[in-house]
């Protein structure tokens, strides 16, 4: 029971990411092209190293994303 309840946490801060995401693009098209391309991304990054991650490649890509556009510094950092 207890991790329904941290996944539903979870489900609800991914929503809101999205949201954000959303209602930031000037094109809903194309930011769920956008997220779609970096997951396709991740997903063959995953699977070249052998890795198996618990987060779904476009749960990560939405993260990823929504964090890049509320923290626009981790940008410039890489």
């Amino acid at each position: 029971m207890l991790k329904r309840s941290k996944f539903e946490a979870t489900q609800s801060q991914i929503m809101h990411r999205a949201e954000e995401l959303i209602s930031a693009a000037s094109n809903r098209y194309r930011i769920t092209v956008r997220v779609a391309n970096r997951a396709k991304r991740r997903r063959y990054e995953d699977f070249e190293k052998n890795e198996d991650s618990i987060m779904k490649p476009v749960l990560r890509a939405i993260i990823e994303m929504s964090d890049e556009l509320n923290q626009p510094e981790i940008i410039g950092e890489l």
